[in-house]
Order: C-alpha cells, then sequence, then structure tokens
C-alpha cells in the first residue's frame, strides 16, 4: 500500500467527476482533478512539483506522454501505447497498476542495498589496503599477498550475498509470494 510507505496518491483523470470521485474512494486516493484535457495533465504534475513535492506518474496512453516526461518519474503500464512506453522512466511489464507498489518497495531496497555495499566496501578498503601496504609492520603483523587476495575475495562474496537479499522482498504481499 503506498500510503505505508508515505507517499500521497492523486489522480488526475480525464473522466467525470462522479466517476473520479467513485474509485479515489474505493481506492484511497488523497487528491483528485477529474475531467482534466490531456494537454493539462502535464500542467497539473508541474502543480504538485512547484510544492516541492516529487512527482511519479502512471499512466498508459497517448494523452499520459507529456505528463508522464513532466513526473520525476514516469511509469508506463507495460500494455500502454509506445509514445507511453517511450516516455516514461519505468515500464511494468504487466498490465497491472499494483505493480507500482512493488516497483517502488524493489527500488527503495535496491537503493538500501547499494548504500550497504558501499559502506561496506569502503570501511573494508579503509582498513585492507593500509593492512596490505604494510602499515603494521612496525608491530611485526605481515599480511601475505595471498591471504590478501582471498579476503579481497571474500569482501566481493559479501557485497554479492547482501545484493541477493533483495530476493527476500515482498513485491507482490497481495499475493502472499515474494515476486
Amino acid at each position: 500500500d503506498l500510503h505505508r510507505q508515505g507517499i500521497r496518491v492523486a489522480m488526475i483523470t480525464g473522466d467525470s467527476q462522479a466517476v473520479a470521485d467513485a474509485v479515489a474512494q474505493r481506492l484511497s486516493i488523497d487528491e483528485v482533478a477529474a475531467q482534466v484535457l490531456p494537454a493539462d495533465k502535464a500542467a497539473a504534475v508541474a502543480r504538485f512539483q512547484e510544492g516541492g513535492q516529487r512527482v511519479a506518474m502512471v499512466g498508459d496512453g497517448v494523452n499520459d506522454a507529456p505528463a508522464l516526461a513532466q513526473a520525476d518519474v514516469g511509469i508506463a503500464i507495460g500494455a500502454g501505447t509506445d509514445v507511453a512506453v517511450e516516455s516514461a522512466d519505468i515500464v511494468l511489464v504487466r498490465n497491472d497498476p499494483r505493480d507500482v507498489v512493488g516497483a517502488i518497495v524493489l527500488s527503495r531496497g535496491a537503493y538500501s542495498k547499494m548504500r550497504q555495499n558501499l559502506v561496506w566496501a569502503a570501511g573494508y578498503n579503509v582498513v585492507a589496503i593500509p593492512v596490505a601496504a604494510g602499515v603494521l609492520m612496525p608491530w611485526g603483523i605481515d599480511l601475505p599477498m595471498a591471504v590478501g587476495a582471498v579476503l579481497m575475495s571474500l569482501s566481493t562474496i559479501v557485497v554479492a550475498a547482501n545484493a541477493q537479499l533483495l530476493r527476500r522482498l515482498r513485491l507482490r504481499p497481495d499475493r502472499g509470494g515474494s515476486r
């Protein structure tokens, strides 16, 4: 659920206000802009951005392409038109807008793993490079080159294993699976 992730959800649609309100109520959408002309969707995205908000736009049609391009992150539904897909930063393979939640979970997880791996690699190298260069030699501590090579390989394995933990993310919690 987007709300649990601290994301405010708005809908910009060309549909009537009554239809938009019904959909918004059913899906717990925070803000609705109905009867918006295709040309005005990008302007609506820009208004959100003027308020200092980062905006992700989800769309599937030619009418959504300018708004997808205007958004900080444009997300096209896989079965969308070619122009929508070309305008987007992310393309969802399935024609299921619920996959947006999974894409956000995956991107946040990948960013977190990237930061963890960067901290690990930097910390490891801050310690390992001076030791390998012999800074501890005055105290009789020597790191043979073969041991240094093995430790470097182990560090790479730690980074790769940590990245594999992304597989544990629940991208589709509504289906109970991990993918």
